[in-house]
């Protein structure tokens, strides 16, 4: 009787397979019908043309149209088109995972469940299926060595503050970057707005993308970064550049950058291939190696020189406060440090 339920079931699993390659064979070749993809992402240039290569190389035939910008800039194309009712966009990712919260709830998303995100953990994926976590980043301290030695480097957020700051920091900015915003929200909770009218007092040099400070901090101009993209932070150090990255003790924001698939995505087919590749183990594994990212995938490793999530204590902050504090955030960060 065991050997005959055991047939039965190795049976039942071929089948499986023999139907789930038939549906992904089919979705290759829906895809290369439509010939295109186009994705709004707020990933770094370098990194998501490089993403885009990977997959142009994999599917021939289907080519991926980049559209790179910051998260609230990614937001308002999006909902500006969709108010014009212009089709463009297939794929958007952005790392403010409240924007996913706000187009969920304007019925702007398609539902799609990929196979390829079922090992994620919770805290990766939305329960109804509409947005999924394509990576994570965080967003920590940074300082240029050649300026400022290491036992004088900050340890701590609090330690941002000290006067002897005053004209060296550098921050990016919330109303452009869903990083930036993460992290306000984060320190907001764990420090309080008064934090953030303190460290004001230091008269930060203000940039937009959480990307830009890396560059700031490398060059020497402004060798404290108060914030910004770990990831970037990591990349620009492993090409020689002169960078430090803290992981303060007390807590490191973690941001967790939602990707999603346009309702009215014109390139269905090929958006939901494209969206099985980005959250794949090959793909997550991608970016873990070469650009430096956390992702969701369990399975995924992680370079030797970069700290485990295990080993950190985290912020996270819930995507449903991030999107109603997103209006308070932006203007009480603007009123602190005038920009």
């Amino acid at each position: 009787m065991k050997y005959l339920v055991a047939i039965a079931l190795a049976a039942l699993a071929a089948l499986s397979a023999t139907r789930s390659h038939a549906q992904d064979a089919a979705m290759i070749e829906a895809a290369r019908k439509e010939g295109k993809v186009v994705w709004y992402t707020s990933l770094a240039i370098p990194s998501s043309t490089a993403l885009a290569h990977y997959f142009m190389n994999k599917y021939k035939g289907i080519e991926v149209i980049v559209n790179r910008n910051g998260s609230q800039r990614v937001l308002q194309m999006v909902m500006q088109e969709a108010g014009a009712s212009i089709k463009n966009v297939d794929v958007i990712h952005t790392s403010d995972a409240g924007h996913f919260v706000l187009l969920k709830g304007k019925g702007l998303l398609a539902q799609y469940s990929p196979k390829a995100a079922e090992v994620f953990p919770a805290g990766f994926k939305d329960p109804a299926g509409y947005f999924f976590g394509m990576r994570a980043t965080l967003s920590s301290i940074a300082y240029n060595p050649r300026v400022i030695n290491e036992k004088d480097a900050p340890k701590t957020w609090k330690d941002l503050l000290d006067p002897k700051w005053r004209g060296k920091e550098v921050t990016a900015h919330p109303g452009y970057s869903g990083i930036i915003m993460t992290h306000v929200l984060a320190l907001v909770k764990q420090l309080g707005w008064e934090y953030f009218q303190e460290l004001a007092k230091n008269k930060l040099h203000i940039v937009q993308s959480a990307n830009d400070p890396a560059q700031v901090v490398a060059s020497g101009e402004r060798p404290l970064g108060v914030n910004g993209a770990e990831y970037f932070y990591y990349k620009t150090m492993k090409q020689g550049n002169p960078i430090k990255i803290v992981y303060p003790k007390e807590g490191v924001p973690l941001v967790v950058s939602p990707t999603a698939i346009a309702k009215d995505a014109p390139h269905p087919n090929a958006a939901r291939l494209f969206t099985e590749f980005i959250l794949s183990k090959e793909n997550q594994q991608i970016l873990a190696d070469k650009e430096g990212l956390y992702t969701g995938h369990p399975e995924v490793t992680y370079p030797k020189d970069k700290p485990m999530l295990k080993d950190l204590k985290l912020w996270a902050v819930d995507a449903e406060e991030l999107e109603k504090r997103n209006a308070e955030l932006k203007k009480r960060f603007t009123e602190f440090f005038g920009a």
